[in-house]
């Protein structure tokens, strides 16, 4: 496999579902909203977007398996399996926020090899493979410099249907928020990622997340110079449903917060 000519099929294969995603919310209405589960959102939209991409991504390696959030296809690789969030942040899309992206990743084995994230509404092309710088739109991208927590600005999720964590959740923001620049919640795991590689967040924090919203971005950060662990501080992400990405620097710092209340 040549990694550069398969991610070069993935930024287009990502830029046409996001193209496709771009002329539907020009006619999108409520009347089109499904519900998977308490404020789960989905709709044709994604499911279709879904579609489109396992057809094209099949023609790329045709003997890899899908993981996919609409579960649209049930299709296990040995070797490789693509990661698909054909909408990452279905709720801002429904209401009209433009913060909304495609993720695909590639998993060889248990390992991430490549990472797209195309963030539709600003046509930003997030991109990176094993080995390699991490790209936003053929631009080499480095996660940023801040020294301290103080000096940082950092994302977040907030949860949406389980709400067990809340209360810890809650005490964890308000201590965040005192002592670092600001806190944002924009809506999308990818994007925050993609953000955190490219320096416009110095970290991001989040539970409760599925593998499909984080893969991509999280190979992105780690070839951008920064770090992604659970909040433990270990390497296994996509099976634990949590996630601290920083640029490095303040890593240690978040995670004695999150480690208060987690």
């Amino acid at each position: 496999m040549q990694a550069e000519q398969v991610i070069q099929q993935v930024i287009e294969v990502a830029k046409q579902a996001g193209a496709f995603i771009r002329e539907q919310r020009k006619t999108f209405t409520p009347d089109k909203i499904e519900l998977k589960g308490l404020n789960d959102l989905v709709s044709y939209v994604d499911k279709t977007t879904e579609e489109k991409i396992v057809a094209a991504l099949k023609d790329i390696i045709p003997a890899a398996g899908f993981i996919t959030e609409e579960k649209t296809i049930n299709k296990t690789g040995e070797r490789y399996n693509w990661i698909i969030d054909p909408l990452d942040g279905t709720t801002n899309f429904i209401h009209g926020l433009p913060v909304y992206s495609v993720s695909i990743a590639l998993q060889e084995f248990d390992e991430l090899i490549l990472g797209v994230v195309y963030e539709i509404n600003q046509d930003e092309c997030f991109y990176a493979s094993k080995g390699s710088p991490a790209y936003l739109n053929g631009r080499e991208i480095k996660v940023s410099a801040t020294p301290t927590l103080a000096k940082s600005l950092i994302a977040t999720g907030f949860p949406y249907y389980d709400f067990k964590k809340q209360p810890a959740y809650i005490e964890l923001f308000t201590e965040l928020m005192r002592n670092c620049h600001g806190l944002r919640r924009l809506g999308s795991a990818a994007v925050d990622l993609a953000y955190t590689a490219c320096g416009r967040f110095d970290g991001y924090y989040e539970y409760n997340l599925n593998s499909w919203d984080v893969a991509a971005g999280i190979l992105i950060v780690r070839q951008a110079g920064g770090e992604v662990v659970n909040f433990k501080g270990g390497d296994e992400i996509l099976n634990t449903r949590e996630l601290l990405a920083t640029n490095g620097r303040i890593t240690g710092e978040v995670l004695e917060a999150i480690q208060k209340y987690f």
